[in-house]
């Protein structure tokens, strides 16, 4: 079997050189605003059309309405694959767009490579925007966790179906980064993969292991209660599904 750049591979040896994987085609960021339910939120991300800078919490035109289950640094910025609002799209029968479900970065993938999905991230992966001192480098440390804010967000569809469940039962969430060096980030910038220390722990994996309605053997969790930049209610999630 074959792999792409962005295929998780069969060992850990260390990526270099860096890999140019995707261009970063828009950057997002949004302010508080009413919302439903009498709420805040600040889940529409409107383009950015200027260099932005990010420090260790994230973008610094960037809100969060709820800090108590967004924001900080394990939450410092939010990327979602463009292949999921395709999938929602032809599973709701909508005409959704990139942006809409709170995400700060879209990518596009350079001739070569995979569009980036959970199937090919992996938890721990180290990307480069950016070239120079400037360039900012961000570490995915856990996926996000739909709430019903996506629901409310795209309005009651034709079938009633709730589809923040659905992207959770289909794993495809996005990721989110904490912040490994900061710089500023813009339109337009080179993407690098440049470290993939755990080639085995893709996102895709890791929804699975979670929601899995079976007991799990221990060696199978093991690995990933090793992997130090986890996300803490992760490693507690897989933990409960050990095989007693």
């Amino acid at each position: 079997m074959t792999h792409s750049p962005l295929s998780p591979g069969s060992d850990s040896a260390p990526i270099s050189p860096p890999l140019h994987i995707a261009t970063l085609s828009c950057v997002r960021a949004g302010k508080a605003m009413p919302f439903t339910r009498e709420q805040l939120s600040a889940i529409n991300k409107i383009p950015v059309k200027q260099p932005v800078a990010i420090n260790y919490m994230g973008l610094v035109s960037d809100e969060q309405a709820d800090r108590r289950h967004h924001g900080g640094h394990l939450k410092a910025v939010h990327q979602m694959s463009t292949a999921t609002y395709d999938r929602l799209n032809i599973e709701f029968g909508l005409k959704l767009g990139p942006g809409l479900l709170g995400e700060n970065l879209t990518t596009t993938p350079v001739l070569g490579t995979d569009n980036l999905t959970e199937a090919n991230v992996c938890i721990g992966d180290v990307y480069q925007y950016g070239d120079g001192e400037s360039a900012v480098q961000l570490c995915i440390v856990q996926p996000r966790r739909p709430c019903y804010k996506i629901n409310d967000q795209i309005g009651v569809t034709a079938s009633h179906r709730n589809i923040a469940s659905w992207i959770t039962q289909q794993g495809l969430s996005g990721w989110y980064f904490k912040v490994v060096k900061e710089g500023v980030i813009d339109n337009g910038m080179p993407v690098y993969l440049i470290e993939r220390p755990y080639p085995f722990a893709t996102l895709q994996s890791l929804w699975q292991l979670t929601n899995s309605k079976e007991p799990i053997e221990a060696s199978i969790i093991e690995p990933w209660l090793g992997i130090d930049c986890l996300e803490e209610s992760w490693k507690k999630a897989l933990i409960k599904k050990v095989r007693a």
